[in-house]
């Protein structure tokens, strides 16, 4: 059937039809609320590239945590800003460290919210790559058991999930083998699966205070270019044990979430990044959009190319929204 028996806008002739007819949507349960925790307390400290996000100290992130889990916000992504850093990124897998003490209080205040942290070295190294350094080098098989240390000291606090983001070859492997023998087999991983090696990241490098010293991170973030890579290493962790996987950045992958939505079963996650929620926060300061729509446009074409959940600094405006606020 053709025009004119066919016509298509009669799909589109009022709002209730629209409402009624729309394929893809987005649920608070979709949303995932990264965070920053720092050391002390009574600090909330704004990140200049990032209007409305800050590092939070524990008291105040509880404070923080609390009106978005009244927003119907269901899981949180953690990263910490330890006070000091080494080369071997001690603080990172501290048992008192800034994570460790903010999962423990999360998970005592609200035992019903799914905590995630990220594990990684850049934050905490004096160097800022996500490995350890040798000649200049980012050596991949010294790394791993400082990433698995960190991750079973995460779980040990009580994450339900970590989640590496370091893009060291064996790292879900190593991590999977640690929790399971020291009786965490039931903490589950969310794996950076594909994380390339992008300019959208420069915000949060501001936030966590994790910008290389030197060089870059393309020895082991992907090429942006790579699409058949992206999905290799996928596969590569979903066979060493990851629960989720995730695509980092979101916007600038769509491609390549959808290729991987195509291939695998498991939950997928993609990340709205810093640079991302940079943008659009700025474009709408200065008028030239309208905020609500565009992020609210920004997260059905992120879900519609085929991620079930969407880690989002925009994640308590987008509750609030969806709840008509």
């Amino acid at each position: 059937m053709q025009y004119p028996q066919l016509r298509l806008r009669r799909r589109r002739s009022n709002q209730s039809i629209r409402e009624l007819l729309q394929e893809t949507r987005i649920q608070i349960e979709d949303l995932i609320y990264p965070l920053f925790v720092c050391a002390g307390a009574n600090r909330r400290q704004p990140v200049e590239s990032m209007p409305g996000v800050f590092r939070f100290s524990r008291d105040l992130l509880l404070e923080e945590v609390s009106r978005a889990r009244d927003e119907g916000i269901l899981a949180l992504l953690l990263f910490g800003v330890p006070e000091t850093r080494d080369e071997l990124a001690t603080a990172a897998y501290d048992e008192q460290g800034v994570v460790q003490g903010a999962v423990r209080l999360l998970k005592e205040r609200f035992p019903e919210l799914v905590v995630i942290t990220d594990v990684c070295l850049c934050g905490y190294t004096d160097h800022g790559h996500c490995g350890v350094v040798r000649n200049g080098v980012i050596v991949n098989d010294e790394t791993l058991p400082l990433i698995a240390r960190t991750a079973i000291s995460h779980a040990q606090a009580g994450a339900d999930l970590v989640a590496p983001s370091d893009m060291m070859d064996g790292r879900v492997k190593a991590i999977r083998d640690i929790l399971d023998e020291n009786g965490f087999s039931g903490v589950g991983i969310l794996s950076y699966a594909a994380k390339f090696a992008s300019a959208f990241y420069g915000p949060f490098r501001e936030a966590a205070g994790s910008a290389p010293s030197f060089g870059d991170r393309r020895s082991y973030q992907m090429n942006p270019a790579n699409r058949r890579e992206a999905l290799e290493e996928v596969l590569l962790d979903l066979a060493e044990g990851a629960d989720l996987v995730m695509i980092k950045p979101a916007l600038a992958y769509l491609d390549v979430i959808r290729e991987v939505r195509e291939r695998v079963l498991c939950p997928l996650a993609a990340y709205n990044v810093s640079g991302e929620y940079a943008m659009i926060k700025a474009a709408a300061a200065k008028g030239w959009i309208d905020e609500k729509a565009v992020v609210m446009e920004t997260m059905t074409g992120i879900k519609r190319a085929g991620a079930d959940l969407i880690i989002t600094y925009h994640a308590r405006d987008v509750a609030r929204w969806l709840q008509g606020g």
